[in-house]
């Protein structure tokens, strides 16, 4: 396993990333993962879930000399802070934050607009970066990488929820795999996942009610979810990371179509209505905002691009 350059973090900024990243994690359309590169520690956290990964199967595995490297490599100022400010986001704010969502949907998809859309720079700065250290060029087939990513997010994302499960744990256990790539894949909201299996509304309220049997089935099919998913992303970042990176572009770029403001009960686009000035000035608020994230983020990095070896 190859250490690679990890940037410095403080506690209280990983708690407020965590705080961040469990908010959007309850409204369908905004994926954690987003948040994770506009804040800066996409790679890192990737990397550092992987190696916890590796060093817990590695105590089951009896191989202790093995877990001890993999250790060495989990990044616990990064971990424990954004754990912990996931979870206490998701206990205390996502009750007014998803009851926010409901009374105003168009006003609050227009801020999440802009402020996705804004962060589709995220991964294409760090492409850019990534080209500029390698001393290599982009091609065509980057392009179509990037534009195929685009139009699978927008076509699934186009598909009606309109399907409704019994949440019986062999129906939570899978939902819940899917929906944790969210917080590895940037552009795909486990909340939407959730919404388009009819188990949205059933989560959030043993959320609130502290359903310890259901979120223990939950939880259990995040982990199985994460082994395998957050292995596929390490691997790819690691051999494909340019390529990766724009696809994940393209992902965000098409999830938009979650986020467009006017929509019918149904999810159906509907055209530009009621409001309209409004709706645009939150976009535009939501993208400065982000903006202002990633400038400030990259200007305190103080680093040169660090591409995964």
């Amino acid at each position: 396993m190859t250490p690679t350059h990890q940037r410095k973090t403080s506690l209280i900024g990983n708690l407020i990333r965590g705080a961040l990243i469990g908010i959007v994690e309850t409204i369908p359309g905004i994926s954690g993962g987003t948040v994770a590169l506009v804040v800066g520690i996409y790679q890192q956290l990737i990397e550092s879930a992987s190696a916890f990964i590796h060093w817990a199967l590695s105590l089951v595995r009896g191989q202790r000399e093995e877990a001890r490297e993999y250790w060495s490599h989990i990044s616990w100022r990064l971990l424990i802070p954004l754990g912990i400010g996931i979870v206490v986001a998701i206990f205390t704010v996502a009750g007014p934050v998803v009851d926010l969502y409901e009374t105003y949907p168009e006003r609050m998809r227009s801020l999440f607009f802009g402020m996705v859309a804004a962060s589709v720079l995220v991964p294409l700065l760090m492409v850019r970066d990534d080209v500029a250290y390698r001393r290599k060029e982009l091609t065509w087939r980057h392009l179509i990488m990037f534009l195929a990513g685009a139009v699978v997010a927008f076509v699934i994302l186009s598909l009606p929820a309109t399907m409704s499960l019994e949440p019986h744990w062999y129906v939570v256990l899978p939902a819940a795999a899917v929906a944790v790539s969210a917080l590895v894949l940037p552009g795909l909201s486990g909340s939407l996942v959730l919404l388009t299996l009819g188990l949205y509304e059933p989560t959030l309220r043993a959320v609130e009610a502290r359903d310890l049997g259901y979120l223990s089935v939950f939880v259990a099919g995040l982990a199985v979810g994460a082994v395998f998913i957050v292995q596929a992303m390490k691997w790819l970042l690691e051999h494909h990371h340019a390529t990766t990176l724009l696809i994940l572009s393209g992902v965000m770029l098409g999830a938009l179509r979650a986020l467009w403001p006017y929509q019918a009960e149904d999810g159906s686009l509907q055209p530009i209505g009621e409001g309209f000035g409004l709706n645009i000035l939150l976009a535009f608020i939501g993208a400065a905002v982000v903006l202002v994230m990633i400038v400030v983020d990259r200007r305190m990095s103080h680093r040169a691009p660090q591409p995964v070896h």
